[in-house]
């Protein structure tokens, strides 16, 4: 049963330039989304990081149109939202400050499972195949399920293996409930939820499937569980995004590292190389640094500073130059001074944080390094 708090909710985060951080604000000082839609002009400016644009489009009777269709296609869909401000979310993604807002869920989510995300590259060879197979076989005894993004390749195997061996698996998708992206794993998805699985997003039913929330999609993959494990990618490949989000909210990050001349074998060598990620070894030695059953295994530390530079391109040293002269700012709020949409600042954003020329911390906030 759907209250006014989600409607408004929905219609809020539809407003200009509200992003996850921005609608945090606004509900932090009205006390829930429906107060915060009520708000006048003049409050609604006082609040820091809402502008003018941002305050003239809330309370747009076109977003509440929006929000009303929505909840009749989730109710129709057996769609759960779960609100953030209402503390609804999975508690480790809740522990996140760039947490969505919105999350729409089908399925269900055993909070008292230990959630482990795998990740790697759509090219999945022989190798990394052998090694989600043997690592999901080890699952079996505990009380654990695996998270991953519903893509080819890895995150197929992942959740494939999963179902066969019994163990609840949850996928991420990079778009609404309207549509299925990738088409081929349609039916995967059908019996993960049979399995007693679940799938999320934070897409709403009118958002596609676009290059840039595939990006968006990884920091709740990597959000949802104390550790992600990399399993092989190419240097500069989605799953270096999921790794990065992962080590900003001071998880684990394993790596299956590989023959340095294997191309997606790269990006995780460069992960290890750059203490990103603690290497795998064994499968019994990771489940053992993972304390699936109850073991305590100190891991190390995976925060250094990159030393790499390389020259920047034109926008890149916007981006540099917009964070330098405002160290912190947030990405909504970087958004609205560059007057550019999030989904397009986030690759730029994650391009230089792994080249080393800044840092992000909670909130998506940064300060150039």
């Amino acid at each position: 049963m759907f209250t006014e708090e989600h409607l408004h909710a929905i219609a809020l985060r539809r407003s200009a330039l509200i992003g996850d951080f921005n609608f945090k604000k606004l509900t932090d000082a009205a006390g829930s989304a429906e107060a915060a839609w009520k708000f006048s002009k003049k409050d609604l400016t006082k609040i820091e990081g809402i502008g003018q644009k941002t305050a003239a489009d809330i309370g747009n009777e076109d977003h509440i149109r929006f929000a009303e269709k929505e909840l009749e296609f989730c109710a129709k869909n057996n769609i759960q939202i779960l609100l953030r401000h209402k503390n609804e979310l999975p508690y480790l993604l809740g522990e996140c400050e760039d947490a969505p807002s919105i999350l729409y869920q089908k399925g269900q989510i055993d909070t008292a499972k230990k959630s482990i995300s795998i990740v790697g590259t759509r090219n999945l060879s022989s190798y990394g195949k052998n090694f989600i197979d043997e690592f999901v076989k080890e699952l079996i005894s505990g009380n654990t399920a695996t998270i991953s993004g519903l893509a080819l390749g890895a995150d197929a195997e992942v959740h494939e293996k999963s179902i066969q061996n019994g163990i609840p698996t949850i996928g991420v998708l990079a778009h609404g409930f309207h549509t299925f992206y990738p088409s081929q794993n349609k039916s995967l998805s059908q019996k993960m939820l049979e399995n007693g699985g679940a799938l999320l997003t934070e897409f709403n039913s009118s958002q596609k499937p676009d290059r840039e929330n595939f990006i968006q999609r990884n920091r709740i993959v990597a959000g949802l569980s104390s550790a992600t494990i990399i399993v092989e990618t190419a240097f500069g490949g989605g799953s270096i995004s999921t790794a990065t989000f992962a080590n900003g909210y001071n998880r684990d990050v394993y790596a299956l590292p590989g023959k340095i001349t294997d191309k997606y074998s790269q990006g995780c060598n460069h992960l290890i190389a750059q203490n990103k990620a603690a290497a795998i070894s064994t499968v019994k030695d990771l489940i053992l640094n993972l304390n699936l059953f109850g073991e305590s295994v100190k891991t190390p530390e995976l925060f250094p500073k990159i030393e790499t530079r390389r020259p920047l391109s034109p926008l890149e040293q916007s981006v540099f130059d917009a964070i330098s002269a405002a160290p912190n700012i947030n990405l909504d709020n970087l958004s609205g001074k560059m007057d550019l949409p999030a989904y397009r600042l986030l690759p730029i954003l994650l391009e230089l944080e792994i080249s080393g020329f800044l840092k992000s911390f909670s909130g998506r906030q940064f300060q150039v390094l």
